[in-house]
């Protein structure tokens, strides 16, 4: 690919919450990123102002809806409203974490559920399409009447264990939910996979159980789409340990990381935890036992070959 896409009717925009990544695709693809402001009246509501004509473009805004979340929401939605009325051609939301996305199910009574809510939000607000990566539950797809490619991030974790050449691994995963996932990179790596049967009493609060296949004398690999709090991969790493495992090393698409997370990853078994920047890391989040690997070359492909109207299933595998 050149290192400029000569197309006009191509603008990627991007909001507050991550830049970096932003600047990483636009750089990617070979564009500018669209010029647009988002500014705060002094009562803290969200003024949006597009300083560069769309009319008839295929636009594509890139925002996260990591913390804060409902600020980051705000954002987006309004974006929306202004790209419509200032009369974009297609308005594609590419959102590397797709935030509720944890309350997909009504797990108990009177419970909402806010993915199918966000999604009519930003189908509501005059969204075309949706990029995501890993949602934590892939059947949020169907949550959406309007187009979404949900791009995978275990290719790219993959490819970077695959080049560390270890020993005798072993995928596992943290517990029943993420079986799929795990499979896919043992797959990719050609090794077995390790469930970690776990109860967990209320939310955020994690308790091993067992460890269902063998680790024993092996390098673990766990793999999640989400580490939030960080409660469930440090024990589970730390009982992969006292199990037999040689050496733990953890993965995961969406870095959350709130809360206690990284003097939890900082104090546990594992000796590294790769990520990757679907959500911006804060400075002192950066410890040395995380890696951050980039979503945006295959962000940047997805976004060239909609707008171009070629297959994106191809980035599927």
């Amino acid at each position: 690919m050149s290192n400029q896409y000569l197309d006009p009717n191509l603008k990627v925009f991007s909001l507050n919450s991550n830049l970096c990544l932003a600047e990483e695709i636009a750089r990617s693809i070979g564009v500018e990123l669209g010029k647009c402001s988002v500014t705060r009246f002094s009562d803290g509501e969200i003024q949006i102002n597009i300083e560069e004509s769309i009319r008839g473009c295929d636009v594509f805004v890139i925002q996260s809806t990591s913390q804060p979340v409902n600020e980051h929401i705000m954002e987006v939605l309004i974006m929306i409203d202004a790209l419509k009325r200032a009369s974009a051609k297609t308005i594609n939301i590419v959102m590397p974490y797709y935030g509720y996305a944890r309350q997909d199910r009504k797990a108990r009574a009177r419970e909402p559920i806010t993915a199918k809510l966000v999604a009519n939000l930003l189908e509501t607000a005059g969204a075309t399409r949706v990029i995501t990566l890993d949602l934590h539950a892939p059947q949020i797809q169907g949550f959406f009447d309007i187009l979404i490619d949900h791009l995978m991030g275990v290719p790219i974790l993959s490819d970077y264990f695959k080049a560390k050449n270890l020993n005798d691994i072993v995928i596992v995963s943290p517990d029943h939910g993420g079986v799929t996932r795990a499979r896919k990179m043992a797959d990719r790596l050609k090794a077995p996979i390790a469930i970690i049967d776990k109860r967990r009493p209320r939310p955020n609060v994690a308790e091993i159980m067992n460890i269902v296949g063998n680790i024993e004398g092996k390098t673990a690999i766990l793999i999640d789409d989400i580490i939030d709090t960080a409660g469930t991969i440090t024990l589970a790493a730390n009982a992969l340990v006292e199990n037999g495992a040689t050496e733990v090393y953890a993965c995961c698409t969406h870095p959350v990381l709130s809360g206690p997370a990284i003097e939890r990853i900082q104090n546990s078994r594992i000796k590294e935890l790769v990520v990757t920047n679907t959500i911006a890391l804060a400075e002192e989040k950066k410890i040395g036992k995380i890696v951050e690997l980039s979503v945006a070359p295959l962000i940047g492909e997805a976004i060239i070959r909609v707008h171009e109207e070629q297959s994106v299933s191809t980035l599927f595998d």
